[in-house]
């Protein structure tokens, strides 16, 4: 009697969008998402990054509480940020574990170098990650403001601190005034943008007469 064969067609997944907890987001501080089965996941997936072969089941949970309670600190927004935070854990516990083995005894010297040069590598991923977070998140950056001051021949700019007096912003009526009363800031005089100049004599190739460097000199003997 021959066993019935197995079908091997497997049966197609259908994934339901409309299941709340695809759009509740009560996890939403863990993954930045409001998928709560993105959230739950991207937990999973950081706290499969720990090394745990020598912990005890106590151990392993403070191991899980810690990595969850990491994602939460970092606060992602939205996926994007729950991923690289995710690989920021990930990068960090790969680095630590490489330092750590760099340091066991009695191993060969191309062990603890090669240890060594990974957790380098990791430590500057870690970096990389970090950076890249920040930009995100608008970081990091630098506002430029470039104003010209264009001061005409005879003008004068002031250049400092420029206060309104008391009241004058307000007039007899209680309204407020659209001109302002500017209290002089005494600063040092900007230059002219064309300032007078004066006459520099241009050396030529015309023979000029020198005057005679032989005079007499009161008091002293002719000749001398």
């Amino acid at each position: 009697m021959t066993a019935p064969k197995r079908s091997t067609t497997k049966k197609p997944f259908a994934v339901d969008i409309t299941d709340p907890d695809s759009t509740r987001g009560t996890q939403k501080a863990i993954g930045g998402s409001q998928s709560d089965h993105w959230n739950l996941i991207l937990a999973a997936q950081a706290i499969r990054t720990l090394w745990t072969a020598h912990s005890d089941e106590e151990g392993r949970g403070h191991q899980y509480k810690a990595t969850v309670s990491a994602l939460m600190g970092m606060a992602p927004k939205d996926e994007m940020e729950g991923m690289i935070a995710a690989q920021l854990l990930a990068a960090h516990n790969a680095a630590m574990e490489c330092y750590r083995r760099a340091m066991l005894k009695d191993q060969p010297f191309e062990g603890y170098r090669e240890n060594l040069n990974q957790a380098n590598k990791l430590s500057r991923t870690y970096t990389l990650l970090l950076d890249a977070l920040n930009r995100h998140r608008g970081k990091g950056q630098q506002k430029v403001t470039v104003e010209h001051v264009h001061v005409h021949s005879g003008g004068q700019a002031v250049v400092g601190v420029v206060e309104s007096s008391p009241g004058a912003t307000q007039s007899k009526s209680g309204g407020t005034k659209n001109d302002k009363r500017i209290v002089h800031a005494p600063q040092p005089t900007m230059r002219s943008a064309d300032p007078k100049r004066e006459a520099v004599p241009v050396p030529s190739d015309e023979e000029r007469s020198l005057p005679d460097a032989r005079r007499q000199i009161t008091g002293s003997p002719e000749g001398k």
